[in-house]
């Protein structure tokens, strides 16, 4: 334990690669979004649209995972999930949630605050029917954040599932589906040398986006 506490205490990395000025950015955080995503997708990053999902009770307590970024516009960004899920539990009770992409290969980060609302079944059918037959039977096949006493209950579930759908024609189940996040903040990250990084903050007021520079 004590080695590993000092190889903790001794990582050192300085970021150089990249600047991100207040000036420079687009004026539309969608459009800055796009082009940072697509110069992660240049750069190869592993799963560019994997995503920190921050749900909370109404409480207030946290829970964080990774999801998948599957569509995003000028309304927000898109994702899915089990709606009787402990996300979806907590996002049904407190629909106030944050985001963060982390691509280290090009030292930048992006945080997104704002509130999540579910799609349209239409919407949701739309994406779901886009989908592999394994992913369209797993969706019903886990009852996700439910306790099990194996993994032989979540095989013989699947087997039945798969018999039940034996081709492509699997419906959406009711209990799964998209999730809009509306934001109403978005920071961009560059990692720069001495821990002086570059943060840009776009904050929505009156319709209109904010956009100022924060201390790092």
């Amino acid at each position: 334990m004590e080695d590993l506490r000092n190889y903790l205490n001794s990582i050192r990395h300085d970021f150089a690669k990249e600047t991100l000025d207040e000036h420079d950015v687009i004026e539309n955080p969608f459009f800055q979004f796009a082009k940072w995503f697509e110069e992660a997708v240049a750069a190869q990053v592993i799963d560019p649209n994997a995503m920190t999902l921050c749900s909370a009770t109404k409480e207030g307590k946290p829970s964080a995972r990774i999801v998948l970024l599957r569509n995003f516009s000028e309304i927000g960004f898109v994702y899915y999930s089990n709606y009787n899920s402990r996300k979806g539990s907590e996002i049904e009770e407190n629909p106030n949630c944050a985001l963060l992409f982390f691509w280290p290969e090009l030292e930048r980060q992006i945080r997104i605050e704002g509130v999540v609302q579910k799609q349209s079944s239409e919407e949701s059918d739309l994406y779901f029917n886009s989908r592999p037959r394994e992913s369209k039977l797993g969706a019903w096949t886990s009852e996700q954040s439910k306790k099990i006493i194996n993994r032989e209950v979540l095989n013989k579930e699947f087997e039945k599932i798969s018999l039940q759908y034996p081709d492509e024609n699997v419906p959406r189940p009711p209990h799964w589906g998209g999730y809009l996040l509306k934001p109403s903040t978005i920071e961009f990250w560059q990692g720069r040398p001495n821990r002086l990084h570059d943060r840009i903050l776009y904050s929505m007021e009156n319709n209109n986006w904010k956009i100022e520079r924060l201390a790092p």
